[in-house]
């Protein structure tokens, strides 16, 4: 197995019984199915010792040995992409992201990245902690979502940052507006995991999820929506959008979980490029001067626009 560079190791669960090994190891890896199946058609899992086939029922108590490849860096190539910089010093840089801009280069989209810009800006002035593929990363926020994102230009700015991150003390203010009325504030605490079935979105999950609270708040109604402020308290892939669909108040122009375009969308598809999503305000003490620094920026024309359609009825 030298091909591969690191080793996991699966306990099937009771719940997981019957079921077949691609199918457990794919929600166990976070990986997708087809994925899982290339590793064990090249014979990188195996039970005690022999090589697991992809139809084999999984029964509890088994331990899978998962052989995996070791992780391959692309290239990324600076571009000069204009970059909306709402704040720069010597420690980070804070930039205002569009909507459609990717934040670091993934299958499918290899450039056109905001990492790619800010390469192009900040040249070799990026912390490296997260590789050559995501310099200065931090955190990053959804193709299609626009708004405040920090960046990283030292590795000392780098771990504060994401210490922040972890213990919550970052704090990320967004503005969205939801389909239907919603009167009062309130919180979604619900868990966050790889969907069951679709491996290209997430879920709130009762068993296997990580923990995920989203508080929000109505600002103003609209005709048959509402224009709400949120504050992740954590992070997790695609969490507002999740969330506010969990509980029957999907994201306006959310083609993944608004179940299909509403028919203000249909009137008016030239307004919408994506989620009527905004990172609004973005909140953290800063790395070297020990000061607390806030961000703001309003949302995009297009955002705004929407608002007020939907406000005159």
């Amino acid at each position: 197995m030298s091909a591969y560079g690191t080793k996991q190791t699966i306990s099937v669960l009771e719940k997981d019984t019957g079921k077949r090994a691609d199918v457990v190891l794919a929600a166990a890896l976070d990986m997708s199915r087809s994925a899982v199946q290339q590793l064990l058609e090249a014979g990188a899992v195996t039970k005690e010792g022999v090589p697991v086939s992809k139809s084999m029922r999984a029964e509890a108590g088994d331990t899978f040995t998962v052989y995996l490849p070791p992780v391959q860096d692309c290239e990324v190539l600076p571009e000069a992409i204009p970059l909306d910089i709402v704040y720069e010093d010597d420690d980070l840089i804070v930039v205002n992201k569009p909507q459609g801009m990717v934040v670091h280069p993934a299958p499918g989209h290899p450039n056109g990245t905001l990492v790619s810009a800010l390469l192009y800006h900040a040249g070799d002035s990026l912390s490296d902690i997260n590789g050559i593929i995501r310099p200065g990363i931090v955190h990053r926020i959804d193709r299609d979502t626009s708004g405040l994102i920090v960046a990283a230009k030292n590795n000392a700015a780098h771990l504060s940052l994401a210490a922040q991150l972890e213990d919550h003390s970052m704090y990320r203010v967004y503005s969205a507006i939801l389909r239907g009325r919603i009167d009062d504030g309130g919180t979604v605490d619900a868990p966050i995991g790889r969907h069951p079935t679709d491996r290209k979105k997430m879920a709130v999950l009762r068993e296997g999820g990580r923990r995920a609270v989203t508080h929000y708040t109505p600002v103003r109604a609209l005709v048959g929506h509402t224009l709400c402020r949120l504050r992740l308290e954590t992070g997790r892939t695609h969490q507002i959008r999740v969330h506010m669909a969990s509980i029957g108040h999907p994201v306006l122009g959310d083609p993944v979980y608004g179940g299909g375009p509403t028919p203000f969308e249909k009137k008016h598809p030239a307004l919408f490029c994506g989620q009527c999503l905004h990172a609004e305000e973005l909140s953290f003490v800063h790395p070297k001067t020990g000061q607390r620094v806030t961000f703001h920026c309003d949302p995009p024309e297009n955002f705004m626009r929407i608002a007020a359609l939907l406000e005159q009825g």
